[in-house]
């Protein structure tokens, strides 16, 4: 494996997206053209309290993954963090990259939330999240996996 490096993204817009667009476009996904399209126009920036959108950059310092930490937007609970608009390319899942960045959104987490949770509705991803810790279940609203804190 290269060397990868998680960062903070305090603009999403200084970033060129269209491969990773394109490439969920052809394997069904929308949610990474969606997350652009809700930082346009403002609906989430991932900058309230609580929130980051964190990238994961290699060598040559192009984004090959990223995913997004909000408050739950389906709780009236204060203390429930989403996993948001998660994606690796193609060509660099199963090299650890994923396990990287959602293990500095879950550090992030940790912060702020006392459970962390998210949605997702293929094996491959049921698999990669459940190899984390993330526990299947439908206990929160619109979830389908969650991390419960210790305190």
């Amino acid at each position: 494996m290269g060397k990868y490096v998680v960062k903070h993204i305090n603009n999403l817009l200084n970033f060129d997206l269209d491969r990773l667009v394109k490439q969920s476009k052809e394997e069904g996904f929308r949610f990474v053209e969606r997350l652009i399209n809700e930082y346009k126009n403002g609906s989430n920036t991932f900058t309230h309290f609580g929130e980051g959108l964190f990238g994961v950059f290699n060598e040559e310092g192009v984004l090959v993954a990223i995913g997004g930490l909000n408050k739950d937007p389906f709780s009236n609970g204060q203390y429930i963090g989403r996993v948001r608009r998660f994606y690796v390319g193609k060509e660099y899942r199963r090299k650890g990259i994923g396990s990287l960045l959602v293990k500095k959104i879950i550090e992030e987490a940790k912060r702020y939330y006392t459970v962390l949770v998210l949605h997702t509705d293929t094996e491959q991803a049921d698999q990669f999240y459940s190899s984390i810790g993330f526990i299947k279940g439908k206990l929160y609203l619109n979830s389908s996996h969650f991390m419960e804190f210790k305190s």
